[in-house]
């Protein structure tokens, strides 16, 4: 059985493998076995490394999609919490990794017409491949969102003094899923 301390340490090392940092890794998993926000100090403690350290690796998981910033009325310091639809903004990361090596291969494609056949049919299998797959996932989360299942997380309301933006709000603007990747 994992325990908590190990399951951090598995994500951090997984999402090294995904191009990550360890510590934006070890950040998700211990965001993902907390039902409360966390301020940037107590998962400095936690992870026992900076507080800059954590902070620079919330903004990037906020930018992914993947974490939400959050406050507490009273409270000026910043709290963190997976965004309602983590998982997917995940798979959504992921395809858009995909999309960029596609993107690379049709680049190479279109640059070297006169390559030997057999280069030039290596790049036709990544965009075929590419092409299949991406349009499966793609109905996959089309589907996901068209079921109304909820989410894992909540939303919830995040206020700052002075704005009246909540996690609600933000999560609008979003796309819905329709949108082509690659």
């Amino acid at each position: 059985m994992t325990d908590r301390h190990s399951f951090i340490e598995r994500m951090g090392l997984a999402a090294e493998n995904d191009g990550l940092s360890r510590i934006a890794g070890r950040l998700f998993g211990a965001l993902i076995l907390e039902s409360e926000p966390r301020s940037l100090d107590d998962l400095a403690d936690q992870l026992e490394v900076s507080k800059a350290s954590i902070s620079t690796e919330a903004r990037r998981l906020v930018d992914r999609g993947v974490a939400e910033r959050a406050a507490r009325p009273g409270d000026r310091r910043d709290y963190y919490v997976l965004a309602p639809d983590f998982f997917v903004q995940t798979i959504r990361f992921r395809l858009g990794r995909w999309a960029a090596l596609h993107s690379l291969a049709h680049e190479m494609q279109t640059a070297l017409p006169d390559a030997p056949r057999l280069v030039r049919d290596r790049f036709a299998h990544i965009h075929d491949v590419h092409g299949f797959v991406l349009a499966r996932v793609e109905d996959a989360l089309r589907e996901w969102a068209e079921r109304g299942v909820p989410d894992a997380t909540p939303p919830r309301p995040v206020t700052r003094p002075g704005h009246q933006k909540t996690a609600t709000k933000r999560l609008a603007k979003r796309p819905a899923g329709k949108e082509r990747l690659g």
